[in-house]
C-alpha cells in the first residue's frame, strides 16, 4: 500500500504545480487590469475582492446598485413624550400599511409613572415601576396622510389581566393582512424583563378592519423551540409576509450564552395566521441583526440587517427567501425599521422594495436619568420604481460632533497612558 501511495502523492504534487504554472501564464498573458471597464472584464482571471464585485453584487458600484442606499431621516409630528421626562417612550414600529387613504403604523408604547430600574435591578420592579423601557408597555396605533405628521389614536393591544400570555407587557408588534382581515403578532411577557431575560412567547390578536377592535386568540402562536435549541429561550420580533400562498413569519432569537452571544433570524411558515407554524429546517438563516425587517424584492426577498455579527449593517438578499446573501454594505442604517412595504401582503412574484419607513432612537434621554425611546422616519432608495441619485452616494462626512462622541472612557485613556509610560522606560 505504501508503495502505491508514494507514486499517487507524486503526480498529485506535479498536478497542483502544473495547474499553478498554468493559471500563473493565464494571468501574465491577459496584461494589466483596464482602466475602463466593459462586459468581458468579469471573464479575466480575478482577485477574490474584484470578483466578489463582479458576480457577487448586482453591480461593480454602490450607484448601480439597487439594494444599497444611504439613510436620511426626519423628525416626526404629532407625538408627545411628556417633555422628555423618560416617562413616555415609543419603540419597535410595525411595517407601515397604507388603508381607508392613510398610513397606519403600530408600536410599543410604555407610559409609567416613573422611569425604568434597569434590567439589572429587575427585581425592584413592581405593578407600576417598570424594569426596562418595554416593561409595563402596551401596543398603540397611528395614522397619517403624508407620513410626517401622525395621529395617535389609541391602544390596539391592552395588556391582558393575569396570567394571560402577555399580562406584564406586550411589544414588539409587526402587521399581516390576510384574506380581507388583519393580524397583529407580538411578544407576550409574563415577567418583568431582565429577570430571566427576555424569555417570552409570540401571541397574536385578529380583527376586522385595521381600527380594531383587536380580539386576543389568549394563546402561544409560535412556541419557542424543544430544550437545547438555538430559540429555545425566545422568539422575538415575529415579522409576517405572504409567499407562495402561504404566511412567512421572521423572527429572531439569541443563542450561544454566557458565551459570546449570537442573534440569529429564523423563519416559520403556515397556511393559517394562527398556526400551526413549521420552522424552516436551516434555521437560522441569518448570522446578525439586532432587529427584524424584510421585504419582498424582484422574485426574492431581502433583510435589513442591523447590529450585532459579522454582517450586521449590510442589506441581504435571499432570492429563494431561505438563503440570504450580502447584497449591499451601507452605514446608518435605521434602528427597528419597520418600512412602507406595498406588496407585502400580495404574494408578489416581482416585489418593488421600498423607499422610506419608521424606526426608533433608543438614546432619546440619558441613563438613570430620563431613559425612552422615540419614533423617526427613515427615507432610502431600495426600490426599482425610484431613482434617486443623492441616496446612491457614498463617502458621506458627518459633523465633526458624531466622532468625537463616540471618545475614549476613562479606562481606556489610563491604559494608553500606561503604555506611553513603558515606553519612555525603555528610553
Amino acid at each position: 500500500m505504501k508503495k502505491l501511495l508514494l507514486p499517487l502523492l507524486l503526480i498529485g504534487i506535479i498536478s497542483c504545480e502544473n495547474q499553478s504554472k498554468k493559471e500563473s501564464k493565464e494571468t501574465s498573458n491577459q496584461g494589466a487590469f483596464p482602466y475602463i471597464i466593459t462586459d468581458s472584464t468579469k471573464n479575466r482571471k480575478l482577485s477574490a475582492a474584484m470578483d466578489r464585485s463582479f458576480n457577487h453584487y448586482s453591480a461593480i458600484h454602490p450607484r448601480n446598485n439597487e439594494l444599497y442606499s444611504q439613510f436620511k431621516y426626519t423628525e416626526l409630528k404629532g407625538f408627545n413624550y411628556n417633555n422628555h421626562d423618560g416617562t413616555i417612550s415609543r419603540r419597535d414600529p410595525s411595517k407601515v400599511i397604507f388603508e381607508n387613504g392613510k398610513y397606519y403604523v403600530w408600536y410599543t408604547k410604555r407610559d409609567t409613572p416613573v422611569i425604568p430600574v434597569g434590567a439589572r435591578n429587575a427585581d425592584k420592579s413592581n405593578d407600576t415601576i417598570p424594569s426596562t423601557d418595554w416593561d409595563l408597555a402596551e401596543i398603540w396605533y397611528a395614522t397619517s396622510e403624508n407620513g410626517f405628521t401622525w395621529k395617535e389614536q389609541s391602544v390596539a393591544v391592552p395588556r391582558p389581566p393575569k396570567p394571560e400570555v402577555g399580562w406584564r407587557s406586550v411589544t414588539t408588534t409587526d402587521i399581516l393582512k390576510w384574506k380581507g382581515k388583519y393580524y397583529l403578532y407580538y411578544q407576550g411577557f409574563m415577567e418583568a424583563s431582565g429577570k430571566r431575560g427576555d424569555y417570552c412567547p409570540v401571541t397574536a390578536s385578529y380583527a376586522d378592519s385595521p381600527d380594531g377592535p383587536w380580539t386576543p386568540v389568549g394563546k402561544i402562536v409560535i412556541e419557542n423551540g424543544p430544550e437545547g435549541s438555538w430559540d429555545q429561550y425566545a422568539i422575538h420580533d415575529p415579522y409576517p409576509l405572504v409567499h407562495d400562498g402561504k404566511i412567512y413569519i421572521y423572527y429572531k432569537s439569541a443563542f450561544n450564552r454566557p458565551n459570546p452571544v449570537w442573534v440569529g433570524g429564523g423563519l416559520v411558515i403556515g397556511d393559517d395566521p394562527l398556526g400551526p407554524f413549521k420552522k424552516h429546517p436551516l434555521n437560522p438563516l441569518t448570522s446578525s441583526g439586532h432587529e427584524v425587517s424584510l421585504f419582498p424584492f424582484k422574485e426574492g426577498v431581502a433583510a435589513i440587517t442591523v447590529k450585532d455579527g459579522t454582517e450586521h449593517f449590510t442589506i441581504q438578499y435571499a432570492k429563494d427567501w431561505v438563503n440570504f446573501e450580502i447584497a449591499s454594505v451601507c452605514e446608518l442604517v435605521p434602528i427597528a425599521p419597520g418600512p412602507y412595504v406595498p406588496d407585502a401582503f400580495t404574494d408578489t412574484k416581482d416585489g418593488r422594495g421600498i423607499s422610506w419607513g419608521l424606526s426608533h432612537f433608543v438614546n432619546a434621554g440619558k441613563y438613570e436619568i430620563n431613559p425612552h425611546s422615540i419614533l423617526t422616519r427613515f427615507d432610502c432608495d431600495l426600490s426599482q420604481d425610484i431613482d434617486d441619485p443623492v441616496m446612491k452616494e457614498t463617502g458621506i462626512r458627518h459633523d465633526l460632533e458624531v466622532y468625537y462622541k463616540q471618545g475614549l472612557n476613562k479606562k481606556q485613556f489610563e491604559r494608553i497612558e500606561k503604555e506611553n509610560e513603558k515606553l519612555r522606560s525603555k528610553e
